[in-house]
């Protein structure tokens, strides 16, 4: 990757709502040499911004759908870190130029068919440049990419793995987040399509198997309680990261759910998600629920601060169990915005990563070095039990 550019991390987006958190974690935690920039459409909004950081970072005014900007932009900078979503409509020209410039991309996209069309139409290239395209370096799918090597790690080596993930969640949805879930129900049969395209062309790791995740409501064996299938890419997250790490093993399987307490919420939970899916297939209907909450909202710092999650990882292989758990705070936003800065430093600062290039992944790119980095933060990894 280039080192002679003038920035080391552009931020694009910063004027929006998770993007003022972004800036203000990469304005306290960059290194005092790092040269920042924080670029989008609005450049006063832009230098609003830059007032509320202790440092001085640069400016730059583009707009996403301007491509030879974003050219520019790319080619101006080591790490490119965007909150511009949702990212199926507003990503693809970023992403591209990324590719095109050898620039390490980041985002926070939880669109599955986003994550599919970057691997066909920029996986290659980006080999080819050296850009390491990193999707869902927030909530999604941190949380879940991290827990899950973190668990893999405390089992055997070169045996059959089956993680189960257990999230208990407390927080409230921005705009930018419910505009992103609507985006991705509403395009479901296009994503289908653009999945089975993928799997027709990525190359399947050679000798061993990554399995589909279970998808059934039901009773865990693991917690006793009830458990509801998350419809997230969290599952195609960790399943890009297993087919790219020989560590988890011959066989592997990760299977996140939602814990709940009772089978009438459960079943409560699986027919919202039904009936927010059908109303997202109506274009009159899904401008009505974005109009509830419109991007660039969100939770104010007080009912962020009382916000928080927890990821409980079971895992099995080779005779043995171990039990991990991730926890922190706000999911949504404060983590989230740790997240995504902590990803892009690491990219851009930390030495002792592997050698990765196309779409990649946090676990496979950044892995313990970004553990390390969140555990500072206060989001904490834990062996819960291994036995």
């Amino acid at each position: 990757m280039a080192t002679d550019r003038e920035h080391d991390i552009v931020l694009l987006g910063a004027t929006g709502f998770t993007g003022r958190l972004v800036a203000a974690h990469l304005g306290g935690r960059a290194p005092e040499a790092a040269r920042l920039a924080l670029a989008g459409r609005n450049q006063q909004g832009l230098g609003h911004v830059a007032a509320t950081l202790d440092r001085e970072v640069a400016v730059v005014p583009v707009d996403a759908a301007d491509t030879a900007a974003l050219e520019r932009l790319a080619a101006s900078t080591r790490v490119l870190a965007t909150t511009v979503g949702p990212y199926s409509r507003l990503g693809a020209g970023v992403v591209s130029a990324c590719a095109e410039q050898g620039t390490d991309y980041l985002d926070l996209a939880g669109e599955p068919c986003f994550y599919d069309l970057t691997y066909l139409r920029h996986h290659e290239q980006a080999c080819r440049s050296g850009a390491r395209l990193v999707h869902a370096c927030g909530f999604d799918s941190v949380p879940h990419d991290l827990g899950v090597q973190f668990t893999v790690e405390q089992l055997p080596e070169g045996v059959a793995i089956d993680v189960r993930g257990y999230l208990k969640a407390h927080g409230t949805i921005s705009g930018g987040t419910l505009a992103s879930a609507l985006e991705v129900m509403s395009a479901a049969p296009r994503g289908a399509a653009l999945a089975i395209a993928r799997r027709l062309v990525e190359p399947a790791p050679t000798g061993r198997r990554v399995s589909p995740a279970a998808r059934k409501v039901g009773r865990s064996r693991d917690t006793g309680r009830w458990a509801v299938p998350m419809p997230t890419i969290d599952a195609l997250v960790v399943a890009r990261s297993a087919r790219l790490c020989q560590r988890y093993g011959p066989d592997f399987r990760y299977s996140p759910f939602l814990a709940v307490g009772t089978a009438s919420r459960a079943g409560a939970l699986a027919l919202g998600t039904a009936a927010m899916f059908a109303a997202a297939q109506v274009p009159p209907v899904r401008h009505r629920l974005q109009a509830l909450r419109p991007p660039g909202t969100g939770p104010d710092q007080e009912r962020r601060q009382r916000s928080s999650f927890s990821l409980r990882l079971y895992g099995e292989g080779g005779g043995m169990q171990a039990l991990a758990e991730v926890t922190g705070g706000d999911p949504g936003y404060g983590e989230t915005a740790k997240m995504l800065a902590e990803s892009a430093l690491c990219l851009a600062f930390d030495d002792d990563l592997p050698i990765a290039a196309g779409q990649v992944t946090t676990a496979s790119c950044m892995g313990p070095a970004l553990r390390r980095r969140l555990q500072e933060v206060g989001i904490q990894f834990s062996t819960v039990e291994h036995f």
